[in-house]
C-alpha cells in the first residue's frame, strides 16, 4: 500500500475509535425518506435526565446526496450543506462566495467566459468554452446544469446548498470527477401567505434587494415568487488607455494619436468598470397536489448579468526590482483599458417535476428541465499591462534576413463573443423502492445540448508589420448528447450494518455540424481592414502602420467581413465515449449517534475535440512530410476514490464531528492551454533566431490528457455549542497531490526572462529519436502538486448570542479562513519574479446582528476581508516579464436589514 495512503487510513481509523469512546446519548435513527425538499429540523433531545434543551443542541440537517432525504450525520458521503440563513450570514450571492468554506474545495471567478472555476480535491476544469466540460457537476434541485456559467446565478431563496466531495459516478454521474454541487431552491408550501424582504447597502455603492412571497391559493395549489437584484461599482481603478508608441528609430513617430485601438474606448462611470456587479434574478414556482399520491411542481427562473466581468491586475510584488516593475505610484487595483468590459448574459430555465407515491414503499419521480443561455461579451486582454515599464526594443524593423522580428513597443488585443446560445434539455426518471431490508433508487438520464457561438480573438498590433491578426470561430451547431442508466441499492444485512452497491452506464457524444474558422494570424494579410484602410507595403516608401483611430466598426466582427480572408476551415466532426462507473460501500451504525463507513467509487468525464487543423500548421513537418488533418481529440479523464469516513454527535448533541480520509487515483487528466502539436520546418529553412527559439515548433490552444496523480487527503468538519448562545464551527483539510508519469511535460515557461533574471533556465529542446517528444523542453514534474490545491486549509467561525432584557438578541460573529501555499501551474514555478504561486494567507470576516423578540425583523453590520488582504487566486506571466494575477476581492463592508411579514 502507498505509504501516504496507509498513514491516512490509520489516522482515520484511530480517530474513529477514539471518538467512539466519547459519551454518546441515544437518538432514534431516522429512516431514509424519498428525496424531496431538503430540510433542517431540531435535533433530538439529550439523554434521559439531560438538562440540555433542544435550542442548545446541533440541529439535524437533512441532505439529498443519496437521492433520498437522509440525516447529514448518517449519510456515508463527504458532503457539506449550507442553509439560506448561513449563506446570508456569509454574504453569499453566488457560488464563488463559498470560497474557503469547505475542506479541499477552492472556488474562484476566472474572468473567462463569465464562468466560475470549482476545484475539489485538486480536480478541476480549465476549459470554459463551448468545447469544454466542468469537472464538478452543477445541479439545481438535483437536475444537471451543463454550463459552468450556471454556477454564477445568484443563490437566492434556497433551502440548502450541498457540496459533495469526490467522484459521484453513480447518482450525480455526469462530469463529476471532482464532486458535485446541488442548489436546492425553496419550494412553495401550504402554511399560508407570508413573505420577507432584505436590503443590503455596502461600500462601492453596493445596493442589493431580495423579496420572497409565498401564497396558498387553496389546499391543492401553492405559489412562491422571489426576486433579487444587486448592483455595485467596480473596485478597479479603471483608466482610459490612450497610449502612443515613441520609437522613431523603428518607425514609431508620435503623431498625437493613440496607437491602441479606440473603437470601444469611451468614457464610462464606475458602475461600468471591470469587477462591478449588475445582476438580477427572479423565480416563480408552483406546487400542485393532483391527488394525495400525485404531486406536480414547476419553476421558471430568469437570471440576467449586465456586469463588465472580472479582470486580472498587474502583479507588482512579483516583478519588484526588475525592469518589469510597476511604475512608481501604481495602485494595486489600477487598470489601463481601451476595451471596457461588457457582458450580456441571460439564463432562462424551466424545471418541472412529477412525484407519484405508488404505495407506502414505492415512489416514482420524473423531472424535466429546459435551459436557454444567451451571452455576448467583450474583454480587453492586455489591460494596458505592457505600458508599465520602458519599451523593450530589440532586433531590426521590420525584419532581417535571419528572421528576427524584433519586439514591438505596444501590444493590444481583445476577445469578444459576438453572440452565443446554449439550449439544453434534461430528462431524468427515478424509481425508489424499499423491499424489506433493501432500499434502492434506479433511474434513466438524458441530456441534450445544442450550442452556437460566434467568437472573435483579435490582436490589433502584430509584429513584424503591425497589421491585425484575427480569428472568428463560427460554430452554428455544436451538439452534446449524454445518456445514462443508473441504480444504487442499500442493503441492511445486519441490524447495524448496511452495504451499498451502485453503477452507472454512460454514453456521451459530441458533434460539430457546419463549424467554420475564418481569418488567421498570418502576417501581412490586409483582409481584416475590409478594404477601408491600407498601410502600404512593408519596406517601401509610404508604409504606415495603422493607429488606434484608423480602425472602424466595419472591420472584422462579422462572418461577412471575415470572408475576405478566403475559404474557412470546416469543423464537421463527431466523437463518442462509453463508460461504466460504480460505487461500493459499507456503513456501520456504531451507536444511534455515531457511524463509520468505507467506500470505493469511480468517476469519469467525457473527452472532446478542438477545431480542425493541419498537424504541422500548413508547413512541412520536421521529417519533411506534409501535415495531416486533425481535430486534436482528447480522451476521458478518470478517477478512483478510496474513502473512510466517520460522523457522530457528542456531549448531549452539542458537538457534531465528521472525519474523512481518502486516497484518489486520477489519470488522463484533461489539461487545457497552449501545448505542443508538432515540430515543423520554418518557411525560410533557417535555424531559429535567439528571440524566437520556438519558431520550428507548432503549438496551439488545445486540451490534452496527461499523466497520473495520486491524491491522498484528510477532511474534518465540526459544529460545537459549548455553552448557551455560543457556536463554534470549522473545518480542516489536508491534501498532498502527487503528479507522476508525465514524461512529456515541456518547461517552456518564460525561458528568455529566466535567463535575464538569473533564474533556473529552461531545459534544452529535445532532439532525440522519439517524435512525440520533438521540440519539447523535457522537465521532470514527478512529485509536484496540482494547481490551486493548498496542502492545508483551516476555516474557523465563532458566534455568541446575547439575550437582552427586552427580548432582543445581539449576535457577534467572526470567521477566519486560512489556506496554505498554492501553485498555479504543474511546474510549481516558485521563482522570485515570474513565479506562479501564492504564499499562505488568511481572510477574516466579521459581523454583528440584531434580532427582534418575535423575529419579525433583523439588522446586521458586516465586513468581509477585514484586513484587506491582497492575495492571488491565479497568477501568470504576460508580454515578457510582466506578471498579472486575479485577486480576492478587497475589503467589503455594509449594512443589511430584513423583515418577515
Amino acid at each position: 500500500m502507498h505509504p501516504t495512503k496507509r498513514t491516512l487510513m490509520s489516522l482515520a481509523v484511530a480517530s474513529a475509535c477514539a471518538l467512539a469512546a466519547l459519551p454518546a446519548h441515544a437518538q432514534v435513527p431516522t429512516q431514509a425518506e424519498p428525496a424531496g425538499d431538503s430540510n433542517v429540523t431540531a435535533g433530538a433531545s439529550g439523554a434521559p435526565g439531560s438538562t440540555v434543551s433542544s435550542a442548545d443542541q446541533i440541529p439535524e440537517v437533512k441532505v439529498t446526496a443519496t437521492r433520498y432525504s437522509t440525516s447529514l450525520l448518517k449519510t456515508p458521503l463527504a458532503v457539506s450543506a449550507f442553509s439560506q440563513d448561513q449563506l446570508t450570514r456569509k454574504g453569499a450571492t453566488s457560488l464563488k462566495d463559498l470560497a474557503g468554506e469547505i475542506p479541499n474545495v477552492v472556488i474562484q471567478n476566472t474572468g473567462l467566459d463569465s464562468a466560475v472555476q470549482i476545484t475539489i480535491r485538486g480536480i478541476t476544469s480549465t476549459n470554459f468554452t463551448e468545447t469544454g466540460d466542468p469537472a464538478v457537476g452543477f445541479h439545481v434541485d438535483g437536475m444537471y446544469s451543463p454550463r459552468p456559467q450556471g454556477a454564477q446565478a445568484l443563490m437566492f431563496d434556497v433551502d440548502q446548498v450541498e457540496v459533495l466531495r469526490g467522484p459521484q459516478g453513480t447518482l450525480f454521474g455526469r462530469n463529476s470527477t471532482g464532486g458535485s454541487v446541488n442548489v436546492i431552491a425553496a419550494k412553495p408550501d401550504f402554511s399560508g401567505n407570508y413573505g420577507k424582504a432584505d436590503i443590503d447597502i455596502g461600500n462601492y455603492r453596493k445596493k442589493q434587494v431580495s423579496l420572497v412571497q409565498n401564497v396558498k391559493v387553496n389546499d391543492k395549489l401553492a405559489l412562491r415568487g422571489t426576486f433579487m437584484k444587486v448592483t455595485r461599482d467596480g473596485y478597479a481603478n479603471q483608466m482610459r488607455d490612450l497610449s502612443e508608441a515613441n520609437a522613431p528609430q523603428l518607425g514609431w513617430v508620435p503623431d498625437g494619436k493613440p496607437d491602441v485601438d479606440q473603437r470601444f474606448n469611451k468614457v464610462i462611470g464606475k458602475d461600468k468598470y471591470y469587477t462591478n456587479q449588475d445582476q438580477w434574478a427572479a423565480r416563480l414556482s408552483a406546487l400542485y397536489k393532483i391527488s394525495d399520491d400525485l404531486t406536480f411542481k414547476a419553476a421558471y427562473e430568469h437570471f440576467q448579468d449586465n456586469g463588465a466581468g472580472g479582470a486580472p491586475f498587474r502583479d507588482c510584488d512579483a516583478s519588484a526590482g526588475t525592469r518589469y516593475a510597476c511604475a512608481p505610484g501604481t495602485g494595486k487595483w489600477d487598470l489601463l483599458v481601451n476595451v471596457p468590459g461588457e457582458v450580456d448574459m441571460q439564463i432562462r430555465t424551466l424545471r418541472t417535476g412529477l412525484s407519484w407515491t405508488v404505495n407506502p414503499t414505492t415512489t416514482f419521480d420524473y423531472t424535466f428541465q429546459v435551459a436557454d443561455q444567451k451571452r455576448s461579451e467583450i474583454t480587453d486582454d492586455d489591460m494596458g499591462m505592457q505600458h508599465a515599464a520602458p519599451f523593450q526594443i530589440n532586433g531590426a524593423y521590420p525584419n532581417t534576413p535571419d528572421g528576427n522580428w524584433g519586439t514591438w513597443p505596444l501590444t493590444d488585443s481583445f476577445h469578444r463573443t459576438l453572440s452565443s446560445r446554449y439550449l439544453s434539455t434534461v430528462h431524468e426518471a427515478q424509481l425508489k423502492q424499499t423491499l424489506g431490508n433493501v432500499q434502492y433508487v434506479a433511474g434513466l438520464f438524458w441530456m441534450h445540448e445544442r450550442n452556437r457561438i460566434d467568437y472573435e480573438m483579435t490582436n490589433t498590433i502584430q509584429k513584424p508589420y503591425g497589421d491585425v491578426g484575427s480569428v472568428l470561430y463560427h460554430q452554428p451547431n455544436r451538439q452534446v448528447d449524454a445518456k445514462a442508466a443508473f441504480a444504487q441499492a442499500d442493503w441492511k444485512f445486519m441490524p447495524t450494518w448496511t452495504g451499498t452497491l451502485g453503477a452507472r452506464y454512460s454514453i456521451d457524444s459530441k458533434e460539430d455540424k457546419g463549424g467554420e474558422v475564418y481569418g488567421a494570424n498570418w502576417k501581412g494579410d490586409p483582409a481584416y481592414y475590409n478594404g477601408l484602410y491600407s498601410q502600404g507595403t512593408p519596406g517601401t516608401p509610404g508604409f504606415h502602420v495603422h493607429n488606434g483611430t484608423d480602425l472602424t466598426d466595419a472591420m472584422g466582427g462579422s462572418v461577412a467581413a471575415y470572408r475576405l480572408y478566403g475559404a474557412p476551415t470546416s469543423n464537421d466532426h463527431k466523437e463518442t465515449w462509453r463508460k461504466v462507473t460504480w460505487r461500493v460501500g459499507l456503513q456501520k451504525q456504531m451507536t444511534p449517534n455515531q457511524m463509520a463507513y468505507a467506500s470505493v467509487s469511480t468517476g469519469y468525464k467525457a473527452g472532446g475535440f478542438a477545431d480542425k487543423t493541419d498537424s504541422c500548421n500548413y508547413h512541412k513537418c520536421a521529417d519533411g512530410k506534409p501535415g495531416v488533418v486533425t481535430f486534436l481529440p482528447y480522451g476521458p479523464e478518470q478517477v478512483t476514490n478510496f474513502e473512510l469516513g466517520y460522523k457522530g454527535k457528542f456531549l448531549d448533541n452539542r458537538l457534531s464531528l465528521s472525519a474523512t480520509a481518502f486516497w484518489m487515483k486520477y489519470k488522463d487528466m484533461q489539461l487545457t492551454g497552449t501545448y505542443f502539436i508538432n515540430q515543423i520546418i520554418p518557411d525560410n529553412g533557417l535555424p531559429c533566431p535567439s528571440d524566437q527559439p520556438k519558431c520550428d515548433v507548432y503549438e496551439a490552444w488545445r486540451t490534452i490528457n496527461v499523466g497520473k496523480v495520486d491524491i491522498p487527503g484528510l477532511e474534518l468538519e465540526w459544529d460545537y455549542r459549548p455553552w448557551r448562545g455560543a457556536r463554534f464551527g470549522g473545518g480542516f483539510a489536508y491534501i498532498n497531490t502527487d503528479v507522476h508519469d508525465f514524461r512529456e511535460f515541456s518547461d517552456d515557461y518564460q525561458c528568455d526572462i529566466r535567463v535575464e533574471l538569473g533564474q533556473t533556465p529552461c531545459p534544452p529542446a529535445y532532439t532525440g529519436p522519439d517524435k512525440a517528444l520533438q521540440g519539447r523542453r523535457l522537465y521532470n514534474i514527478d512529485g509536484n502538486h496540482l494547481p490551486n490545491t493548498p496542502k492545508y486549509q483551516v476555516n474557523l467561525s465563532f458566534s455568541q448570542e446575547f439575550a437582552l432584557d427586552n427580548g432582543y438578541r445581539i449576535t457577534p460573529y467572526v470567521k477566519v479562513n486560512w489556506r496554505d501555499k498554492a501553485y498555479f501551474d504543474l511546474r510549481n514555478s516558485e521563482f522570485d519574479v515570474v513565479g506562479r504561486y501564492q504564499k499562505a494567507y488568511a481572510l477574516t470576516d466579521a459581523s454583528v446582528r440584531l434580532d427582534t423578540p418575535n423575529d419579525k425583523w433583523h439588522a446586521e453590520l458586516y465586513v468581509r476581508n477585514l484586513a484587506d488582504k491582497h492575495a492571488a487566486q491565479a497568477r501568470e506571466s504576460v508580454f515578457g516579464g510582466f506578471m498579472k494575477a486575479y485577486y480576492v476581492e478587497p475589503r467589503m463592508f455594509g449594512f443589511r436589514v430584513g423583515a418577515e411579514y
